[in-house]
């Protein structure tokens, strides 16, 4: 097989690392209350004593905030650049976590919703910023290989996320019905569900604190000036209508959000699906939570070599066809067989979201930053596709069956790796090559 063409070009920004290192574990540090949500949705089924469609309010809220925050966060780097995206995102990731302590110790479920959707605002900002950065930090022709190596950190994050809520937030007291009825009649149920509740304070302060830590060594750091940062004085500033005159971009928006939307979705119940399928208790579901998050991450890494050699989109849309199939052995043989084929779809589905983002902003111009942002937005997928799931679970009384829901977003995404994602030139690229000449390009 002949090498890519990408594959001898430098893939790290010279004289830049040390930004570049700072930006990159950022995709770490979001990857953490990301799949601690994970945790939460099976924690607060059993302190709040909630029904599953209601627990899938957990990524609605999370999500909500990167939809509703990605406009401001382009707008802002629009005008005042990454760094002060960055900063902002970090101070609201972290006193979203902080936030968490009052909300256990008032032991309502709204406030910790409305923490979720603070820690979710910051995210936003964050992924907003980041994936631009990484993208057009460096050669143009490596973005998709290094946003690739920057996103590996991100299932790290996820690992870690998981870890600590199994370990620190999952009890491994699972009551049974006589045992409720004893506590209650006890009059000791109550604090019962309140110690669970409390449970969740210490992961989520010394998150906060790190964030803070983190805000404040960015701050501190000079960044490059990236190329559409540097060009602004001399440059069209853009225009949002553009957007929709690339075809490729719009797709991408809708693949972001059916990728997003399954992604969360298959996590968000795959401790559930664990037991009620294999009847393992919650500490062992959740360390096989912890497998998806290790397979993302291999993925992510043999995904990224495998770029020096095959074209990313055509790669892409492999594993969007491989995960057709796993989606489907998941459905339809529930039991260790489908937990395994859901627990592998995390591994083809690692190099999707920088994939669809990079592909998405090629030839954009000024626009990149705004694009971003609403690559971003479609984020919200996240927030419908567990609903979806949840919903269907109960009206099916099925969960693998509601798993179903996935098929139709790997299918899409396999038509945009394949043919969705090719850039068309829009008339006024046409008008740009021409005026650049023999040689130029857009």
């Amino acid at each position: 097989m002949a090498p890519n063409e990408t594959g001898s070009r430098p893939l790290f920004p010279a004289g830049n690392l040390f930004p570049f290192f700072l930006v990159t574990a950022l995709f770490f540090l979001w990857g953490i209350p990301n799949n601690l949500n994970d945790v939460l949705i099976k924690q607060f089924m059993k302190s709040f004593e909630i029904s599953r469609l209601e627990a899938g309010l957990v990524q609605f809220a999370f999500y909500l905030g990167y939809f509703f925050l990605a406009i401001p966060a382009g707008l802002l780097m629009r005008k005042f650049g990454y760094k002060a995206a960055f900063l902002t995102g970090l101070v609201l990731f972290g006193a979203g976590c902080l936030l968490f302590w009052p909300a256990a110790l008032v032991g309502r479920y709204s406030f910790f919703l409305a923490a979720l959707f603070v820690i979710a605002s910051g995210l936003s900002f964050l992924e907003t910023s980041s994936s631009p950065f990484i993208a057009q930090c460096g050669d143009p022709e490596t973005s998709e290989r290094r946003l690739n190596f920057s996103q590996t950190f991100n299932p790290l994050g996820a690992i870690t996320g998981a870890l600590v809520g199994t370990v620190f937030i999952f009890s491994g007291v699972e009551l049974n019905p006589a045992q409720v009825g004893a506590l209650q009649a006890a009059h000791t149920y109550g604090a019962y569900l309140q110690i669970e509740k409390l449970r969740v304070i210490r992961p989520y302060v010394v998150l906060g604190l790190v964030v803070l830590v983190w805000a404040i060594l960015i701050a501190r750091t000079k960044f490059p000036a990236i190329a559409d940062e540097a060009e602004s004085g001399n440059r069209d500033s853009g225009n949002v209508r553009e957007l929709f005159r690339h075809r490729h971009f719009i797709l991408a928006v809708v693949a972001q959000f059916l990728y997003v939307g399954a992604q969360v979705a298959t996590w968000s119940y795959f401790i559930i699906y664990a037991q009620d399928y294999t009847h393992e208790p919650e500490k062992i579901a959740g360390y096989l939570l912890t497998g998806n998050l290790v397979a993302l991450l291999a993925g992510r890494a043999f995904s990224t070599y495998l770029m020096k050699f095959i074209n990313p989109a055509r790669l892409m849309g492999v594993y969007a066809v491989i995960n057709v199939a796993l989606v489907c052995i998941g459905v339809f043989l529930p039991g260790w067989t489908g937990l395994w084929a859901l627990l592998m779809t995390s591994f083809f589905m690692s190099l999707m979201f920088p994939t669809i983002f990079a592909l998405g902003l090629k030839g954009l111009g000024a626009n990149t930053k705004m694009g971003g942002s609403l690559i971003v937005m479609a984020i919200v997928g996240g927030a419908l596709y567990p609903l979806g799931i949840g919903f269907l679970s109960e009206k099916l009384q099925s969960l693998a069956l509601a798993y179903g829901l996935l098929l139709p977003a790997y299918v899409f995404i396999a038509y945009y790796a394949f043919l969705g994602s090719k850039v068309r030139l829009t008339g006024q690229d046409w008008e740009r090559a021409e005026t650049a000449g023999p040689g130029g390009g857009v």
